[in-house]
């Protein structure tokens, strides 16, 4: 995910910048990328019309997000990038019964969210055209989540 385009260009210079990847961009799936200590998924699955997902949309794809999620054991720090991206996390745990947080979770970027069984829920700006071409979100920015993570999983 995010190979080939600009949001990807950003997310993996971030990822790099923080230790997370081998290297600072994703051209193609043969390219070499490897990530440490991370994994990638999303909301939905497919690009949506006006980059503008749906309800209906996120609800058809939230039963792979679901999976994704069982499967991952070791889980420590989540990076929800966007809204969209952090609410479905949220509502994924609730829908796996995972432990509450231990205060009212409010998206703003940088923002951490602790749970009871000990995860971290980091919220970022979506690392879209939008967002960084108007400066909502800049590299230092997006660096610093990354690297907040990094902290997190250093505890």
């Amino acid at each position: 995910m995010f190979t080939g385009d600009r949001s990807g260009d950003w997310l993996f210079e971030a990822l790099h910048h923080a230790g997370f990847a081998n290297q600072p961009a994703s051209t193609d799936r043969d390219d070499g990328l490897r990530l440490r200590d991370a994994y990638i998924t999303a909301t939905i699955r497919c690009a949506p019309p006006l980059n503008r997902p749906r309800p209906t949309e996120i609800a058809n794809c939230e039963p792979y997000l679901l999976e994704e999620l069982r499967l991952l054991e070791r889980v420590r720090v989540v990076v929800g990038l966007g809204r969209i991206g952090w609410q479905a996390y949220l509502r994924a745990r609730r829908r796996l019964g995972l432990p509450r947080s231990k205060t009212t979770p409010r998206f703003g970027h940088g923002v951490a969210t602790q749970f009871e069984d000990g995860l971290t829920l980091l919220a970022c700006y979506h690392p879209s055209q939008q967002n960084t071409f108007t400066g909502k979100l800049t590299r230092p920015m997006l660096r610093g989540v990354f690297h907040q993570a990094r902290a997190v999983l250093a505890r």
